[in-house]
């Protein structure tokens, strides 16, 4: 498997990046993400490869980040979701809200991505609800949203549902919808009586 590719930057779209390594160019797909972290054509460029083969077409994948790539690999496993799903999926919202779209089940949110109908939105987040660490999701939305970059106050929150009888489960679940639905909150406080409101 190729891990990733360094070398020259050749060309650059939206959609598509050239990367010259080793006098052979290599054309990868990228997500819009990508995109916007390239450097300018000319300059050294690294970027974390997926290559898919099929008995009809092969193809090359190119992230900016392992974090996109990882996210990129959990949803072609995703049944009926393939390369080009995945990469459009990418493009058409964050890797945080994204994250935490399938974290709180928020199928609506993954749907409104444009070629993604409603039922493979429900089946992705059906199938990697579990293989997306819903704390780590808010803690980027977070982050990205410019509130605290710490963790603990969404911890709190949860810790303080289960106090008041919610299992675990529940009580995350609670936590993150509220975060999707009100990114401006940024303390236990708000969450909890957020939450409790819903």
């Amino acid at each position: 498997m190729i891990a990733y590719i360094k070398g020259v930057l050749a060309e650059k779209s939206p959609s598509l990046a050239i990367v010259e390594a080793a006098g052979v160019g290599y054309e990868m797909q990228i997500p819009i993400s990508t995109y916007d972290r390239l450097p300018k054509t000319g300059a050294e460029v690294k970027l974390f490869a997926f290559h898919s083969v099929r008995e009809d077409d092969e193809s090359l994948y190119g992230f900016a980040t392992l974090a996109e790539r990882e996210l990129f690999t959990k949803l072609t496993a995703v049944s009926g979701v393939g390369p080009k799903i995945a990469l459009s999926i990418l493009s058409g919202a964050s890797l945080s809200e994204l994250s935490l779209a399938i974290a709180s089940s928020d199928a609506k949110r993954i749907s409104a991505i444009k070629g993604v109908g409603k039922k493979t939105a429900e089946k992705i987040c059906i199938e990697l609800k579990d293989k997306i660490n819903a704390f780590e999701a808010m803690s980027l939305a977070s982050s990205k949203n410019g509130q605290k970059e710490d963790k603990a106050f969404l911890l709190d929150a949860r810790k303080a549902l289960s106090a008041l009888g919610f299992s675990d489960e529940i009580a995350s679940s609670m936590v993150s919808k509220t975060l999707s639905k009100h990114p401006e909150a940024t303390t236990t406080e708000e969450i909890i009586r957020l939450a409790l409101k819903a």
